[in-house]
């Protein structure tokens, strides 16, 4: 007697659906990229940036979790944030460096993928676990926004690089090892809002998306730098991690 097929509904396909659309946002962003429209394929990695945060979310809530779709979102991880992320900046600014700033885009990429391979193991070896409250090392998508935070600059104050390329050569280096250190870095993904506090969360992410709508590069510098001091303080406080969660 034959098995029947296994059978899914379309909204339980959104999940993959959405990481599918990253990766195409991430594709893009390289098109765009080579092609000289900067801002567009900015765009592009950071809409990529909000799918990530959506499809695993979703695919808890509707219950549609599945190794496949684990190994989809690794592998749009990659290609939107350790290539799509530092080739846009490698067209941006590091051509004229030739070998250096090509070797600082090798270098962080490999770094992402050691990443996100890290991820996988310890994924797969803390199944069941109760989520922790800290990344050990920068997260891939907080990488790609840190790897462009040049560029952000440039977009907010000006229209041409406004940092040398060694700069931002040296800049993709060290966030690549960022993501592969054990610095602890804060998850957002257990924050608890009570319902007392819930009123201001809403107002501030009111005035959040407005500064994003209104002065987009520069709220994005401001994410960035935030980030950054947040990283610096558990460097400085040696906070404990509890494992490798992250990707």
């Amino acid at each position: 007697m034959s098995t029947p097929k296994a059978e899914f509904s379309l909204i339980q396909l959104i999940p993959n659906m959405l990481t599918i659309a990253a990766v195409c946002a991430g594709l893009s962003a390289i098109r765009f990229g080579v092609q000289g429209n900067y801002v567009l394929a900015a765009q592009f990695i950071l809409a990529a940036c909000v799918l990530d945060g959506l499809d695993g979310r979703l695919a808890r809530l509707l219950d549609s979790d599945s190794d496949m779709g684990a190994e989809l979102d690794s592998l749009a991880d990659f290609v939107n944030f350790g290539v799509a992320a530092p080739l846009v900046i490698y067209f941006w600014a590091l051509q004229d460096m030739r070998s250096a700033g090509w070797i600082s885009v090798l270098i962080y990429a490999i770094c992402c993928a050691m990443r996100l391979a890290r991820f996988n193991i310890s994924n797969r070896a803390d199944d069941g676990d109760t989520p922790s409250d800290y990344f050990v090392g920068v997260p891939s998508p907080f990488g790609a926004l840190l790897v462009m935070l040049p560029m952000f600059i440039s977009f907010a104050f000006a229209n041409t690089p406004l940092l040398p390329g060694a700069i931002i050569s040296i800049n993709m280096v060290l966030v690549g090892l960022l993501m592969i250190s054990k610095i602890p870095t804060w998850s957002f993904k257990n924050i608890r809002i009570s319902r007392e506090n819930v009123k201001f969360f809403l107002l501030g992410f009111a005035v959040f998306g407005a500064a994003v709508l209104t002065y987009a590069w520069i709220t994005l510098v401001a994410l960035c730098v935030g980030y950054i001091g947040m990283v610096l303080w558990h460097l400085v406080s040696k906070s404990p991690a509890i494992n490798t969660k992250g990707n």
